[in-house]
């Protein structure tokens, strides 16, 4: 079969074809299987993650800090400021997090009962 109808019937082009055919003259049928090189590195050591899933179970005020919840940005600037990681983008944290099962976005809370905010609201909360 002529290398330009190779390269129609795979949809390559036609330099791509005669690399893949000379490929499988010198390596065999093991050129066709891809060599993937195991992809990019993880972000952050196991201890590392141990240490960063640790502060996301805890709340701020145990650290001393001024604020009562976690945002992606506060325990990104606490771990290089503890020197746990060497640099944190809030983005590779949500990573490392969501692998963990950990997330950072707003919970439903139940508001305030209305007797509690002075106001008497029948049809929300029992009355009674």
């Amino acid at each position: 079969m002529p290398v330009a109808r190779i390269a129609e019937v795979s949809f390559t082009s036609d330099d791509r074809a005669r690399d893949m055919i000379r490929n499988f003259n010198m390596n065999g049928f093991d050129s066709l299987c891809p060599k993937y090189s195991g992809g990019r590195p993880q972000m952050f050591t196991l201890p590392e993650r141990r240490e960063i899933k640790k502060l996301a179970k805890s709340k701020p005020t145990e650290h001393d800090l001024p604020f009562s919840t976690w945002s992606l940005t506060n325990p990104a600037d606490f771990l290089v400021t503890e020197g746990v990681v060497d640099d944190s983008s809030h983005e590779s944290l949500r990573i490392s997090l969501r692998k963990e099962g950990i997330s950072f976005q707003s919970q439903d809370r139940p508001a305030a009962p209305a007797a509690d905010l002075g106001v008497h609201n029948c049809h929300r909360w029992s009355c009674g």
